[in-house]
């Protein structure tokens, strides 16, 4: 069996005269939890509706378990999940009622629907009547519902496009949770996400911008990348002087310095440059060294000067 799941090449997107995906390539093991990490906009979401099948590239190519777009992508549905933004499942019928319509639309066999239904439920530790309305389920509920859905025909591959939007911390690390139960039964997840909490369980990142793939890598590969040098949190204990900022922008060796609430993250080039950088420091102000967290990843790789 092929190692790789997701086989990506050159894969491109035109809407008229907007590239949404530029020349975007990668591959993605089986079994591994691979990441989409970008702003609003950067392609992230039309990159995974191409690998599954609902928009057809203008150029380039894909292999998705082994399948291409030779047939529109009707293979490659068979085999994928899809968990979309947009909570999809109906509010006003019953959760069994919603699973009986998944099923029909994939012509599932009963059998083998009832068989799904109930291993899925426990997979999500699910024990409510098959006879309650979706609307009266807590969001993160309707979130594990939903992916049971995206799950019901049994797929290799589960595309999960910001799955954890708008539902409590304590939902966010449940559905975490699940993932990983999924992936330990052999499956394949490619996830997007805004949380950096969330990347960090990924085992590979993909960073978005503008549409192109701009950083790729395990969260220590890229942020060992982005900062090669040292990082120091600095808290002024107050308003920053303005001063200060304006000399430690024109510092030699200074790679990163941006505002983490009350406080700032500097990074250099190496302890010399970081020395020479924080010499005359403002009375009362306190400096520890940190490392650098996906947060200062994104500010430097996915923001950077357009920030």
């Amino acid at each position: 069996m092929n190692a790789c799941a997701l086989e990506v090449k050159g894969l491109s997107i035109k809407f008229g005269a907007f590239t949404a995906v530029d020349d975007v390539s990668f591959t993605v093991r089986r079994g591994e939890i691979f990441g989409f990490l970008g702003a609003n906009g950067a392609g992230k979401t039309t990159t995974i509706r191409m690998l599954c099948g609902l928009l057809v590239p203008s150029s380039g190519s894909a292999s998705v378990g082994g399948l291409g777009f030779e047939d529109g992508g009707k293979g490659i549905k068979r085999i994928v999940g899809y968990m979309s933004q947009k909570f999809t499942l109906y509010n006003d019928l019953t959760v069994g009622e919603n699973l009986d319509f998944a099923a029909g639309l994939r012509k599932l066999a009963p059998a083998f629907a009832k068989k799904r239904r109930k291993e899925l439920f426990e997979l999500i530790a699910f024990d409510k009547p098959l006879s309650t309305m979706v609307a009266a389920l807590p969001g993160g509920v309707k979130q594990e519902l939903s992916l049971a859905v995206a799950m019901l025909h049994d797929p290799e591959i589960v595309f999960l496009d910001e799955p954890t939007s708008g539902v409590s911390p304590a939902s966010r690390a449940r559905f975490w949770a699940l993932i990983r139960k999924i992936t330990g039964l052999g499956k394949t997840v490619i996830v997007t996400t805004h949380y950096m909490d969330e990347a960090e369980q990924c085992g590979r990142i993909a960073l978005m911008r503008t549409g192109r793939l701009i950083a790729l890598g395990s969260p220590a590969e890229l942020k060992a990348s982005a900062f090669p040098g040292p990082m120091a949190e600095i808290d002024f204990k107050g308003a920053a002087p303005a001063g200060f900022l304006d000399g430690l922008r024109a510092a030699e060796g200074l790679l990163e310095l941006s505002p983490h609430g009350m406080r700032w993250h500097a990074a250099f080039t190496g302890p010399a440059a970081m020395q020479a950088a924080l010499r005359g420091l403002p009375p009362g102000a306190d400096v520890r060294a940190i490392p650098p967290s996906l947060e200062d990843v994104f500010i430097r790789l996915v923001e950077g000067s357009g920030r």
